[in-house]
């Protein structure tokens, strides 16, 4: 373990990137309600400049640590933020109508990193348990899994939004194309969720002896990927788009943060102890 001290310079730059993506969410709402364009592209440049001392904080504490940030909330809540913008960021790039959404995903991202700010910051050690690959993944493609479908949501809540206010309100992306991405991002956070278990079952096995145990954490992460499978069936089979698609993405989101940030906070369980 490195020097504590350095802890309370990861702290200034987290503060940082959260007035920063403060202010990048209000250049994306701009953008988004007034149709201007200047305004989405100011709110990702400034998405990508709180991105530097996020990045930062993260580092200093996995430096000091020595391992990576994923054993408390305050860990947790802030590299899932990061993983979030991230894919935004790069996504938006090749993708320019995306950043329509930026006002959604990095909203939510920097409120999940300012809850993370005030709880329990205090180091913890990774148990020899945890000392896996497949951990690392399992970890990864969960962050990657929460990062496509808030991306999902995003298009499924501006998808209402705009159908509230009829087609030539609010901004100028159309309906179409919002459930189109939303369409999308789901194929790709059920993919990654799909990896997630299996990633997860191989660690199980190796830290506990079994690849399934019913753990409620479990129990919930096969709910979640269950409501995903069954809404990419009925879109698939059933031809389900529109202000139902969109209805269905916001309920399969709220699942998976329940399923990956309330039942291990509030239900005692073999993820409770590395969620503290």
């Amino acid at each position: 373990m490195q020097d504590l001290s350095l802890l309370k310079y990861e702290t200034i730059f987290h503060w940082i990137a959260v007035l920063l993506y403060i202010s990048s969410s209000i250049l994306f709402m701009y953008g988004l309600t007034f149709k201007k364009e200047k305004g989405l592209n100011s709110g990702w440049i400034v998405s990508l400049s709180g991105l530097i001392p996020h990045s930062i904080a993260l580092g200093i504490r996995w430096f000091v640590q020595g391992h990576g940030p994923y054993m408390i909330k305050y860990e947790v809540l802030s590299s899932n933020a990061w993983i979030c913008i991230v894919m935004f960021l790069v996504i938006s790039r090749k993708i320019s109508r995306l950043k329509a959404a930026g006002g959604i995903v990095v909203a939510v991202s920097f409120i999940a990193m300012t809850a993370g700010l005030f709880t329990n910051p205090d180091i913890k050690m990774l148990p020899p348990s945890l000392r896996s690959i497949w951990l690392l993944i399992h970890v990864l493609f969960n962050k990657l899994a929460t990062a496509s479908l808030l991306i999902a949501f995003s298009a499924s809540v501006l998808y209402l939004l705009k159908e509230g206010k009829g087609e030539a309100q609010l901004f100028s992306l159309s309906t179409y194309m919002l459930d189109l991405y939303n369409y999308r991002f789901a194929g790709i956070g059920f993919f990654f969720w799909t990896i997630t278990i299996i990633a997860g079952a191989i660690w199980a096995n190796q830290s506990w002896g079994r690849y399934w145990g019913w753990d409620p954490v479990e129990t919930w992460s096969l709910v979640t990927w269950l409501l995903l499978g069954f809404y990419l069936h009925m879109r698939v089979f059933y031809r389900w788009s529109g202000r139902k698609a969109a209805w269905a993405m916001v309920l399969c989101f709220s699942v998976s943060v329940l399923t990956i940030f309330i039942i291990p906070m509030v239900v005692e369980s073999l993820h409770t102890q590395y969620f503290q």
